[in-house]
């Protein structure tokens, strides 16, 4: 039987056309470095000739002792019928086709495998592939290729494609080993067609000799593909998604390269070496039971005393507060027992029996009472930066400004969370800090809670105009994934566009606890090189989260308000739950959400401050 590699050698690659007997002996010795002639052998005694193609592959990874970890998620993304393309990372070169052919076909009949032509070495599974010559893009056989493709998939048929063409390789800008950049074509298929496409994460890579040798010459990467394929003896091939992306999720991204750039950055997404879990912090059967509600006539009464300037709002049978820890210890005793049982509703709280602090009594509480059913259906929790650091000192206006010469930050509750230099906003005027804010599970689902809580802020500030910025931290629930908190992080902080102010502000507060949670160099290279808002963002939260859920709600309200988003740090005292700190200033805030939360009173606040 004649040799695989046959028409096959080193000598194919290279530019000469000598065929002296020296040029024949260096060109045999390269064969048996590279490992083309061992890879031969493997072929011979593993008895694959002639087989079957998909009978084939299972006896090739069979005998090469490669397993397949991450098949059954895998499967069960690929629709039953209908065009769809797989498209995938190329960490081995050669070893991945042949997974991928066996994998999809046991599912799929009608599976095509675009490939490197430089990989057509086995006679038996050519009838899986459809081969392109990522090398010479003017060949014919590309643009036969590429027609071949799009005919199958608008037939019906499943196209898995490497779009890189070619095998990973170490990248000096990512310091990592990865996939040269993508080619568009899987796109240019799917938004044709209508076929949803699947990411899907190849792990590993080949070894450092390969690599080494391949920063030397490129094309030694194709020579080396062989013994890198038969160094796989006994080693896993993990295989991850996120699930398939359809075009309506596509839409948020204009250009064919963003959305290129989209699926790529979805298929390393599922590096699972990026992939951790949450610590554990208190474990649920740790937590304390939590205290008996509050009788509604004790709430009531202390509701009815005070005074009318500190009622907000009313709507229906709801009406918004503002009051001190001395006006209400029993309301403020019922609002932090509320806020435990919707905190560990969401794998956070303090896992105490209720969540209370020394700041319950020094900060201002502003909640929301429904009067039909007696009870607190939400609040917020307002440090007024000039009440606690009260300085002797006046402003111009005979406002009480902030004691900028020794200020005491322990009265402040995020100074626990973060470092604050004296230039920070709040170091530097009247300013809002909001925080613990809730709404009973009951009417989570409802418009009016979050509503009447912002138009209760827009009220107050309307009676103490002073307050021109509101800052203060989004709890990010771990019920989200650490993955999702650090894309939140990585776009809104460390990638987000800001100005000469905004930078400024960043070096004046440090987390004291960092979120220590990396994307992986491609994702971080990915989003310094793309400019995202949120619903892109959105998109990018919706895939990975297992349930679909989006971007918390709190955090799309500050990001419309113009948030300015300064960093990230872990919260000690909240079951190290991951909190975003920003500052929103309201008079910069869109005009249309200003007539929203402060109505009438809109422009008298703007004027204030002579905007």
């Amino acid at each position: 039987m004649a040799k695989i590699f046959s028409n096959i050698s080193s000598t194919s690659l290279a530019k000469t056309k000598k065929s002296g007997v020296l040029y024949k002996i260096f060109f045999y010795l390269i064969d048996r470095v590279v490992g083309l002639n061992s890879l031969n052998q493997f072929y011979l005694e593993s008895e694959l000739a002639g087989l079957e193609k998909q009978t084939f592959s299972i006896q090739l990874l069979k005998k090469l002792g490669v397993s397949i970890v991450g098949e059954k998620a895998i499967l069960e993304n690929i629709p039953e019928v209908g065009g769809c393309i797989l498209v995938c990372n190329h960490p081995y070169g050669m070893v991945e086709g042949v997974v991928l052919a066996k994998l999809v076909n046991s599912k799929r009949k009608d599976t095509k495998i675009m490939a490197n032509v430089g990989l057509k070495i086995f006679k038996e599974i050519e009838d899986f592939f459809i081969f392109a010559d990522p090398l010479k893009p003017k060949s014919p056989i590309n643009i036969s290729a590429i027609k071949k493709s799009f005919k199958h998939v608008k037939n019906g048929g499943v196209l898995v494609i490497f779009p890189a063409g070619r095998v990973s390789f170490y990248q000096k800008d990512k310091k990592a080993i990865v996939d040269a950049e993508w080619n568009r074509i899987a796109i240019q298929i799917g938004q044709k067609v209508d076929a949803p496409i699947l990411p899907i994460f190849i792990s590993g890579c080949n070894s450092s000799l390969f690599h080494w040798l391949g920063r030397i010459y490129y094309r030694f990467r194709l020579l080396m593909l062989a013994r890198e394929m038969l160094k796989l003896k006994g080693k896993n091939i993990n295989l991850k998604t996120n699930g398939i992306i359809n075009s309506k999720l596509l839409d948020v991204f204009e250009t064919p390269q963003q959305k290129n750039d989209f699926v790529r950055a979805q298929c390393y997404l599922n590096d699972e070496r990026y992939i951790k879990p949450w610590p554990d912090c208190v474990a649920n059967n740790n937590y304390k039971k939590i205290i008996e509600s509050i009788n509604p006539t004790i709430l009531e009464k202390e509701i009815e005393q005070l005074p009318c300037d500190q009622t907000l709002l009313s709507f229906k049978s709801f009406t918004v507060y503002f009051a001190y820890y001395e006006q209400i210890p029993n309301c403020v005793k019922e609002i932090a027992r509320l806020r435990e049982v919707t905190f560990r509703q969401l794998n956070e709280g303090s896992g105490e029996a209720s969540d209370t602090d020394e700041f319950d009594k020094t900060y201002t509480h502003l909640f929301i009472y429904d009067h039909k059913n007696s009870e607190i259906i939400g609040a917020y929790r307002m440090g007024q930066t000039d009440r606690l650091l009260q300085s002797s000192l006046s402003s111009k206006s005979g406002l009480k400004m902030p004691n900028l010469e020794n200020p005491d930050l322990k009265k402040l509750y995020l100074s626990q969370m973060f470092d604050f230099d004296h230039g920070f906003v709040n170091l530097t005027e009247p300013c809002l800090e909001m925080g613990r804010s809730f709404i009973i599970e009951a009417h989570q689902n409802s418009f009016h809670g979050l509503l009447l809580l912002w138009k209760g802020i827009g009220a107050f500030v309307s009676l103490h105009p002073q307050y021109r910025i509101l800052y203060g931290t989004v709890s990010l629930s771990k019920t989200y994934t650490t993955q999702s908190v650090a894309l939140i992080n990585e776009v809104l902080v460390k990638n987000k566009a800001q100005d000469q102010t905004s930078k400024k502000n960043k070096k004046m507060v440090l987390p004291r606890h960092q979120f220590e949670f990396p994307l992986s160099p491609e994702l971080i290279h990915y989003f310094a090189s793309n400019s995202l808002n949120l619903e892109q963002l959105s998109a990018f939260i919706t895939s990975v989260e297992p349930d679909g859920k989006d971007i918390p709600v709190l955090l799309k309200q500050y990001y419309k308000l113009n948030a300015e988003f300064h960093c990230m740090a872990i919260d000690k005292n909240f079951s190290d739950t991951p909190g975003l700190l920003l500052s929103v200033h309201l008079p910069s805030a869109p005009d249309k959400l200003l007539k929203l939360y402060l109505g009438k009173k809109k422009q008298e606040y703007l004027d204030f401050s002579g905007k």
